[in-house]
């Protein structure tokens, strides 16, 4: 889960029992010999390529804490693709597949999973040439999320910047996490909390950071800018009644912004731009936006939207602002967004979940994804923790897995929780990310003409020679495979494909090759194909 708490997952369970199993029509995608699948929902990466029993799913009223896109991939070429959304599971080598629409059946893309990704992104998601700000991938990102949580205020946030300075960690992105504005809605600051908003931007940024505020679409009731917007008809009503929704999400009850109405979403637009303007903002996290909100009696502007149309037209405000990031969406794939995986537990199965739910990210379209934050995003996880006692061997190993990714989010701060000897390891790492950073970007920009994902699955990259279930290793880009360490155990094996390849030690292997290697903590293995 997330700080959003159980709100999401009570949705999902709520409309399974109304999903489209029922629905209109039902295709059976006979598994053939030797093929997996992929697709439907980011947070389903590690159930991915999909094997045994795989339990219904419905994208028209769950997102998972994550993105949901309509699309299935298979490794020997075929994919699946709907404008709208459907339910699927799989059953006795059977994919089944419910829609409302149509009924669905693969288009042959080619004879891989490569190849059927790339015809499915080119006929339905073309990459839009477009990418998010550089700065995203180039530099590690912090956040004040873990350290602050509801309690976001100006000393504490300027003391945090101090300290990424002050232990040798390379400056970027800067993100002010939940509860910095005074309420839902309303975008001006705390005033008991944030003295000098302005003089605190301006500090930040001459420390070398670019700064994003968190936002969402909601709005609290019997404010101001809630008469306003009700006064616009720029509020989701409930239906027959006429008056604006009530929505229930993580922070209680809600009123939200109708952004299928065009006018709305200019109107929320120019707010955020107002902001930027003001006060030298330069980007937002948008949250939640998740399907499950807005599934209920509602009455939209637009009378065709469904749940997953709003949750689209949620995402579709992030492209007029370069830092941006997004946590929940709908399709969107190809576009200039940057996606985050849904804040995962303080735990080794959590950073388990990393590979495999990026790769999938890739897959469904996402090019520019974050991993979750260092060490987890899910405040719950750390509460009730003796900080002292942290794991931080988990927080280290965790840092490595972000460190080759396309970006790089720090929350918990590693000087608080760590001795100097593994803090001196995650600075190692930091410093990588941003060597590695013109690479990153390089990859980026080709993500952005060409549709390729910057962190490529295994069977994507070395179709049919057996990595179709690897989930503890990739591909950035073409050139390096990037084997972390997943588990407390200091040790681990590596498939190396065909090929020449070079370790970060100096060392040189001849592919197809296992090996098993010993793995120190201040050690990422990761390994260049130089032939």
């Amino acid at each position: 889960m997330n700080k959003r708490f159980l709100i999401p997952f009570i949705f999902c369970f709520i409309y399974l029992g109304s999903c489209l199993a029922q629905g209109k029509y039902k295709s059976e995608i006979t598994i053939l010999p030797e093929e997996s699948w992929w697709g439907g929902l980011v947070a389903l990466g590690s159930q991915m390529p999909f094997e045994g029993q795989i339990r219904l799913f419905d994208l028209s009223s769950m997102n998972l804490n994550n993105q949901g896109v309509p699309l299935m991939l298979s490794s020997q070429g075929r994919y699946i693709w709907s404008d709208k959304p459907f339910a699927f599971k799989v059953e006795n080598g059977i994919l089944y597949l419910f829609s409302d629409e149509k009924k669905l059946e693969p288009v042959i893309g080619g004879k891989t999973l490569k190849e059927a990704y790339l015809a499915a992104s080119a006929a339905h998601f073309s990459p839009s040439g477009n990418l998010p700000d550089p700065l995203l991938f180039s530099m590690p990102q912090y956040n004040t999320w873990i350290e602050l949580m509801y309690n976001q205020n100006q000393k504490d946030i300027l003391a945090y910047a101090e300290n990424v300075k002050k232990n040798g960690f390379p400056t970027g992105v800067f993100m002010v996490d939940d509860n910095w504005q005074k309420y839902y809605g309303n975008f001006e600051f705390k005033p008991d909390r944030f003295p000098d908003p302005k003089g605190m931007i301006k500090q930040l940024h001459a420390d070398g950071f670019k700064i994003m505020f968190w936002i969402c679409p909601f709005v609290s009731p019997d404010s101001p800018e809630f008469r306003f917007l009700q006064g616009k008809g720029f509020l989701i009503k409930e239906k027959k009644r006429g008056s604006p929704a009530i929505i229930p999400w993580w922070n209680g009850y809600s009123a939200c912004y109708d952004l299928s109405n065009p006018e709305a979403a200019v109107y929320f637009k120019s707010v955020l731009k107002k902001m930027q303007k003001e006060y030298g903002v330069d980007g937002f996290k948008f949250d939640a936006g998740d399907v499950e909100h807005y599934q209920g009696n509602y009455e939209f502007y637009d009378k065709r939207a469904t749940s997953v149309d709003m949750c689209e037209n949620w995402a579709k405000i992030g492209l007029e602002f370069p830092f941006n990031e997004y946590r929940a969406g709908w399709k969107m794939g190809g576009q200039a967004l940057v996606q985050r995986l849904g804040d995962k537990n303080y735990s080794w199965n959590a950073v388990k979940l990393l590979i495999p739910d990026m790769v999938a990210a890739g897959l469904l379209g996402h090019l520019y994804t974050c991993p979750d934050m260092i060490g987890g995003g899910q405040f719950g996880s750390f509460l009730g923790v003796d900080q002292t006692k942290l794991d931080q061997k988990l927080i280290v190993r965790s840092c490595q897995v972000h460190a080759l990714m396309p970006m790089m989010q720090f929350s918990v701060a590693p000087w608080r929780i760590l001795n100097e000897e593994n803090l001196a390891i995650c600075r190692k790492y930091a410093h990588l990310h941003e060597k590695m950073g013109e690479y990153i970007l390089e990859l980026a920009k080709h993500a952005a003409q060409t549709g390729e994902p910057i962190v490529r699955h295994m069977e994507y990259s070395f179709p049919h020679q057996g990595f179709a279930t690897c989930k503890d290793q990739f591909m950035l880009g073409d050139r390096y495979l990037v084997a972390p360490v997943v588990t407390p155990d200091d040790k681990r094996i590596v498939k190396l494909p065909k090929g020449t390849w070079k370790d970060d030690e100096g060392k040189k292997f001849k592919g197809p090759k296992v090996i098993e290697i010993e793995v120190p903590l201040e050690r990422l293995p990761y390994y260049e194909k130089i032939k």
